[in-house]
């Protein structure tokens, strides 16, 4: 069918939804045209309560949908309901749509059960098909205002910060529609001392993850025994539980009766350290009981730490007698059950070992000790091992959504992981031998990292193919948190561009004819048009499709390339290796700037002359065909350059190239 008939329908939906608030504007809108495809499919649609404020989710077999909507059709009230609701793909199989009332969504009425079905209508870039899922049939519950229930709560011996069960209904799920508090009173009793009383205090509840089942869905929550509560030191709380819905929009609150609670506290302990070693800027994950700390989660202005005593002995790599240690770590709050510590140079432990140069292990015991305003307590101590690893560079390289409207312009937005894939292959072969760590998902186990944006159009308006913003030459890396992207108003004070990344429009610059992405370099190769012409759009190309690249080669190296005209599979895999590999000598190229490179000794930012094969050329030396590897390459770092990357960031493993370029 023509790409444009769901499109058409849709946007008759939109114009009638305009005059009726998102209602449709006959029931034959409730039927998708013959022809449109339904290769998506709806797994769950949650919350089933909805009060203004609601992030309805929608879950379900699908990728990137741009636009999308999820579509009711069904009656509320006995009123006939067709309705179209904008929806935002917020992760892989989630749409979410943001609820602002039964009316302002097109719905009869704010009050009233929704019964009927729902389905979603969604474009899908770079394809021309449209696209719709099948209906599943949905009792939604609409309403203004949540009512709290309190069946149960959990008691018995307990540690400062746990979490606390209740058993309800109609809690509240935070964000825009509000949230649902605990509020708790009674008294506090220490060893052989008399019950001091406390008055209300409330603490956020948080209820179970809308990820679970239905059955489930604003009845299950837990909330923290904070330290507001009763204090850290051990004791017994005896009092009353009730909890209380304060609605974001609606500007309502209502609350439970109160049930009565008794909780027994005991002292802070520890259980486990992990990873068994680490590097500089890596977290070490410190498990147990009874942690506290500042709370994103609680109100609450007094102090509170937990620190880490440790007292024993470290032993370097190939000593054989180690040195005693006595030293506190300062940690960081997770959760009651959860503290973490970053290894670095300025505490007690980065101050008795240089964590750039030395590894070892640490043994001996750990003893939490916790403080909350004047109250202090000191935990048991367990025996741990822990080891110092060689430091390590670790580089999340962050794809923006602006990368993927250039693979449009390339008409290879199908390919998208494909491309992913090869861009961080040849960043990794152009590090053999070096401690870094190139990550596609943000980390989360270290403190101290890398970024490096990819992104489309070059923000600075000057064609770079990329640039690293971060500020100042770092000889010897001594900053392991570098951001190449982003604005950087310090290297913009300086005069110099401010936005930094790698630009994939400007990789345009080497087609004989780059449309309106980029200006023709001098070093513009036919090459470059033999590989993707076949593929864009602006050049009458036919994009790729999802089939299609699933028959393609994944292509080892480019000898085979360019195909010829009849194998366009194979043109697809040129093209795959092509990009991919432009990208990633281009990215690995402004990774090498963030960590000193080139002239490691000097100021200069690139390598003298122009030679073959040097990753750390400036840009106009650097060919598409060696960025390409296509007939020539792979882009390497030149002798003294790689023995400054081994010597700043040690790894055993041997150097892969036999003879490397002279730096000069």
């Amino acid at each position: 069918m023509p790409a444009s008939a769901l499109t058409k329908w849709i946007s008759r939906g939109l114009t009638c939804a305009a005059a009726l608030g998102w209602v449709a504007c006959s029931s034959d809108a409730s039927e998708a045209p013959a022809g449109v495809s339904s290769d998506l499919s709806i797994s769950e649609v949650v919350p089933i309560a909805l009060v203004p404020g609601t992030t309805l989710v929608v879950t379900g077999n699908f990728v990137d949908l741009t636009p999308a909507f999820v579509r009711l059709t069904g009656t509320q009230n006995g009123y006939t309901v067709d309705a179209l609701l904008p929806a935002e793909l917020t992760g892989l199989g989630r749409l979410e749509v943001k609820w602002n009332g039964g009316r302002s969504m097109g719905l009869p009425a704010d009050d009233g059960d929704f019964i009927g079905k729902a389905r979603i209508t969604a474009s899908v870039p770079a394809d021309p098909r449209e696209h719709v899922s099948a209906p599943v049939d949905v009792t939604l519950r609409i309403t203004q205002k949540l009512e709290p229930k309190l069946y149960g709560v959990e008691e018995g011996i307990r540690q400062v910060n746990d979490s606390i069960r209740v058993e309800g209904d109609d809690f509240l799920l935070g964000g825009s529609e509000g949230r649902t508090v605990a509020v708790l009173e009674g008294c506090f009793q220490k060893s052989g001392q008399p019950c001091t009383p406390i008055g209300d205090v409330e603490v956020p509840v948080f209820p179970e993850e809308i990820t679970t089942s239905k059955l489930t869905q604003r009845k299950i929550a837990t909330f923290p025994f904070a330290p507001k509560i009763a204090g850290i030191e051990p004791g017994l709380f005896q009092g009353t539980v009730r909890l209380r819905n304060d609605h974001a929009l609606a500007g309502k609150s209502s609350e439970t009766a109160q049930i009565p609670v008794e909780i027994q506290l005991v002292p802070t302990t520890l259980t486990a350290f992990s990873p068994g070693e680490a590097s500089l800027g890596q977290y070490v994950e410190i498990r147990g009981g009874g942690f506290v700390g500042k709370s994103s989660d609680v109100e609450d202005a007094t102090p509170a730490t937990t620190r880490i005593q440790l007292k024993g002995n470290f032993t370097p790599t190939g000593v054989s007698q180690g040195v005693p240690v006595n030293l506190e770590l300062i940690t960081e709050y997770v959760n009651g059950k959860l503290v973490r510590y970053v290894l670095n140079e300025e505490d007690a432990l980065g101050q008795a070992a240089d964590l750039r140069k030395v590894t070892g292990v640490y043994t001996g015991t750990a003893t939490p000790v916790t403080s909350y305003g004047s109250a202090k307590v000191t935990g048991g101590d367990i025996q741990v091992t822990l080891g110092i690893a060689a430091i390590k560079q670790v580089v999340w390289v962050n794809w923006l959504p602006t990368y993927k409207k250039s693979l449009e312009n390339m008409g290879l937005r199908a390919a998208d992981q494909r491309i992913r894939d090869r861009i961080i292959e040849t960043m990794k072969a152009a590090y053999v031998g070096v401690n870094v760590e190139f990550r596609t998902e943000e980390p989360r186990d270290y403190k101290l990292y890398a970024q490096v944006d990819i992104e489309g159009p070059d923000p600075n308006a000057l064609g770079l193919l990329g640039y690293d913003n971060s500020a100042g030459k770092d000889k010897n890396n001594v900053r392991l948190e570098d951001k190449i992207g982003g604005v950087n108003a310090v290297t913009q004070e300086g005069g110099y561009p401010g936005f930094g990344g790698v630009f994939i429009d400007s990789l345009f610059g080497f087609s004989m004819h780059p449309g309106k992405f980029a200006e023709k370099l001098d070093v513009a190769d036919p090459l470059f048009d033999k590989i993707f012409d076949p593929f864009r759009p602006d050049r009458g190309g036919r994009a790729v499709l999802a089939e299609e690249l699933a028959a393609s080669p994944v292509l080892t190296d480019g000898s085979a390339c360019p195909a010829p005209k009849s194998d366009r599979k194979l043109r697809v895999g040129c093209a795959v290796w092509a990009l991919g590999s432009m990208i990633g000598t281009t990215t690995a190229h402004e990774v090498g700037h963030s960590l000193g490179l080139a002239d490691p000794e000097g100021e200069e930012f690139h390598d003298p002359g122009d030679e073959p094969n040097r990753l750390m050329d400036a840009g106009g030396a650097r060919t598409f065909r060696e960025r390409s590897e296509l007939g020539e390459g792979p882009g390497v770092f030149c002798d003294t350059e790689y023995l400054y990357l081994k010597q700043i960031l040690p790894n055993p493993t041997p150097d892969p190239v036999a003879k490397r370029p002279p730096c000069q």
